[in-house]
């Protein structure tokens, strides 16, 4: 269930209350990034606090644990209130500064790829293309022979090696079984 302004006044304090409210849209784009760093770890402590003592009352409540006041807890509605706005504006702080590292990636992205770009139009020449090798069908070619394309080794060298090996102790396997 949405909680009203209502409730979250009377369950926040003064400088939560106006950690949420920049939480909020028109304040949260107008904040730079630093700002903004420095109110999710805010909001964060926060949240962690009001998670903590929403956690103690309902201990409280059930018995589990010994009263921290002079009577253990009745209720514990305004700490899950209070844990509900903070949690939400937390995630409203997340998700912003999500948005923001996405945007910052694709215009890094954008940038790269336009240096690059300037970089092959100044090299002035076009990678090779693949040469055609004649195939045993080539002179017939005016029968619907194929060309043959030359594609490079897509192992690594590093891997060659382990390759071989691993192809050499499969046909010994297969060499030394029974006919």
């Amino acid at each position: 269930m949405a909680t009203t302004r209502k409730q979250e006044e009377r369950a926040l304090s003064a400088d939560e209350r106006e950690l949420v409210e920049k939480s909020r849209p028109p304040a949260l784009r107008s904040l730079t990034d630093s700002q903004l760093a420095t109110l999710v770890k805010r909001m964060r402590v926060r949240r962690d606090k009001a998670r903590t003592v929403a956690e103690r009352q309902r201990r409280e409540m059930r018995g589990k644990a010994t009263a921290r006041g002079a009577k253990p807890s009745k209720a514990d509605e305004g700490s899950q209130i209070k844990l509900s706005v903070l949690s939400t504006a937390l995630r409203r702080l997340d998700t912003e500064a999500a948005r923001r590292t996405r945007a910052k990636a694709k215009t890094s992205l954008v940038e790269s790829a336009r240096k690059a770009l300037a970089l092959k139009q100044k090299a002035g020449r076009a990678a090779p293309a693949a040469k055609p090798i004649p195939g045993p069908r080539a002179a017939r070619a005016g029968r619907g022979g194929k060309e043959r394309t030359i594609v490079e080794n897509h192992v690594p060298p590093s891997a060659r090696g382990r390759v071989r090996k691993q192809t050499a102790r499969v046909q010994a396997k297969r060499d030394s079984r029974p006919k």
